[in-house]
């Protein structure tokens, strides 16, 4: 007889597609004024895909239309905490000498991510970079940079769905859920 698995946690809804769908458009009419269509959305890859995707089509909606571009970093990896660290996998494929970037990710939780990609951003020689994040979870230390515009304040849970996973699983779910 094979061994059975570990019974999964179902995963209690905390902001469903709905309520998603009017926080990107309410993070879309805040950024569209700050912004012109020469910007360069960077999305922090694999998690902030999801958000970066329904972001650039809320702004097309109301007339911004950005370029697209995606910084492949890692900090967690198949993890539930960060490792401290971050690992770049793929790097961006676009000139950013002289171009505002707006760097998207889906959550802000130790702010390692977020920093690096503006380094990373900068040192390519970005005139202006913004930072967008659709989730700001609390977290005990200060942590630099703060997100230019935040979307949705988190609790401090383990986040699945809308692109957040556990261990690659459950990045597909339409809604943000908690999974502990």
């Amino acid at each position: 007889m094979a061994p059975s698995s570990p019974p999964t946690a179902t995963p209690e809804i905390l902001l469903s597609e709905a309520e998603i769908a009017r926080v990107v458009a309410d993070l879309a009419a805040r950024i569209a004024p700050v912004i012109d269509d020469e910007t360069i959305a960077a999305v922090l890859l694999t998690g902030g895909l999801w958000f970066a995707a329904d972001l650039t089509r809320a702004l097309s909606r109301i007339g911004r239309n950005v370029r697209f571009d995606a910084l492949w970093l890692a900090s967690y990896g198949d993890e539930k905490t960060s490792r401290g660290r971050i690992d770049v996998h793929a790097p961006f494929q676009r000139s950013l000498e002289g171009r505002k970037v707006l760097i998207l990710d889906d959550v802000f939780d130790t702010g390692l991510s977020l920093a690096e990609s503006v380094r990373i951003a900068k040192e390519a020689g970005a005139a202006k970079v913004l930072t967008c994040v659709f989730a700001r979870k609390p977290f005990p230390l200060p942590r630099a940079p703060e997100p230019d515009f935040v979307g949705w304040s988190a609790p401090d849970r383990f986040l699945v769905g809308y692109g957040l996973d556990n261990a690659g699983a459950l990045r597909g779910l339409p809604d943000i859920c908690a999974l502990d």
